[in-house]
């Protein structure tokens, strides 16, 4: 049954870098939690603590296609080990700030160049499977491999985050963030046999392969409202478990959504890669996305929370999934790392207003009300998928003469 999986993790290299790539991802469950937890613990106030945490996502989302189209350009070492040192340093000025109590703006100030300096690691590790498979089938099974180990940060770094900041101290879960960083970015930047080959600077007169964007913009769309979804529930739950002076549990409702995402990821990876059917996952994931959060405005217990979270998970990785897929089917070899990390942006050009918007809102109505930021972000993202999908034009077999 799991042929298919076991087929790829023992391609020459593939299991460590994708082991590597799993602890440098860490950072992206737990940092924007981890300020969170520390500015509101510092402040007292989730508005505050929300705006700094989306300092941080637009900086991030800013930067990662620039950096992806270094990537691109110089390779991968070249770029990600200063950018997780950078990174490192960036986050313990971020914690110095807040502990200190230095004036708005300085901790946004940080926070943006924490951010500005994250390097889009997660598209690093895909161009390595499409450098080592090629397209096919087994590619599909690889970008479900991803997302099942985007789903295993997402249970186990809200988890460890919260449980460092609330049980140990509020700067102990920042502190991990940049050790994780620094470890799995060293680690999987020393794996140069799988790095893909670095894209040649373009001849004189001559011009590097376009991006589609009449395609790629409304897909990007979506991920922005995708990221609004995912970054108000992060923040939303916080306040919501805080309410109910159960603040120890948020890790265990956010691992529960991505718990429910990892199993349907695993269940992905074992279906068809065919362009229809991925078509069809892009567009029903979204919208399944969107009515699992109808629910969430109308609960007052935290068990029932935790189910709604965990059901809801399973449309996540399907979805995902499939925005990459069409993705890589439709940007051009040598822009590949730069294509994938559009969409990723998107995620994360939707997270800081989600997570700011849902902030203010629980500062003033409290975090049952505010749930509707998820709601309304899943249903933008379903009506966008319906019109994006169909602008997604097929031409894999040109570029793979590229």
């Amino acid at each position: 049954m799991f042929e298919s999986y076991r087929d790829v993790l023992m391609r020459t290299g593939a299991m460590t870098f994708s082991a590597a790539g799993l602890v440098a991802r860490l950072p992206i469950s737990m940092v924007t939690l981890g300020i969170v937890l520390l500015v509101e613990d510092r402040s007292g106030s989730y508005g505050l603590a929300g705006s700094v945490s989306a300092a941080y996502m637009v900086a991030t989302a800013m930067s990662s296609p620039v950096l992806a189209r270094l990537v691109d350009r110089w390779g991968q070492r070249r770029v990600l080990v200063p950018c997780f040192v950078a990174f490192a340093v960036n986050l313990g000025c971020l914690v110095l700030a807040v502990e200190q109590d230095w004036p708005v703006p300085v901790p946004h100030l940080l926070a943006a160049l924490a951010g500005s300096s994250y390097p889009p690691i997660g598209a690093c590790v895909r161009s390595r499977w499409t450098h080592l498979l090629g397209q096919g089938p087994a590619l599909h099974t690889a970008f479900s491999v991803e997302a099942v180990v985007d789903e295993t940060i997402f249970i186990v770094g809200p988890v460890l985050v919260t449980v460092l900041a609330t049980q140990v101290h509020p700067m102990a879960g920042i502190a991990s963030i940049g050790l994780c960083a620094l470890v799995g970015g060293s680690w999987f930047s020393s794996l140069r046999r799988s790095e893909p080959p670095v894209d040649p600077a373009p001849d004189a007169g001559s011009r590097r392969p376009p991006l589609e964007r009449r395609w790629l913009l409304p897909m990007v769309g979506v991920s922005i409202c995708l990221g609004a979804l995912f970054g108000s529930i992060e923040v939303v739950t916080v306040a919501f478990a805080d309410e109910q002076d159960r603040a120890g549990v948020t890790g265990l409702l956010l691992a529960a959504y991505a718990l429910g995402s990892l199993i349907a990821g695993v269940v992905t990876g074992l279906l068809s890669g065919d362009d229809a059917s991925t078509l069809r996952r892009y567009r029903f994931g979204a919208t399944a996305m969107a009515a699992a959060m109808l629910p969430l405005p109308f609960l007052d217990g935290l068990v029932a929370l935790g189910v709604v979270l965990f059901l809801g998970g399973f449309a996540v990785s399907p979805t995902l999934v499939a925005v990459v897929s069409l993705v890589e089917a439709n940007v051009p070899p040598a822009r590949l790392t730069e294509g994938i990390t559009w969409v990723m942006t998107g995620v994360g050009l939707g997270i800081a207003p989600g997570a700011a918007i849902a902030g203010a809102l629980i500062d003033t109505y409290g975090a049952s009300t505010s749930y509707w930021v998820p709601v309304v972000s899943g249903i933008l993202a379903a009506g966008l998928s319906w019109v994006s999908g169909r602008r997604a034009a097929w031409r894999t077999a040109v570029f793979a003469q590229v």
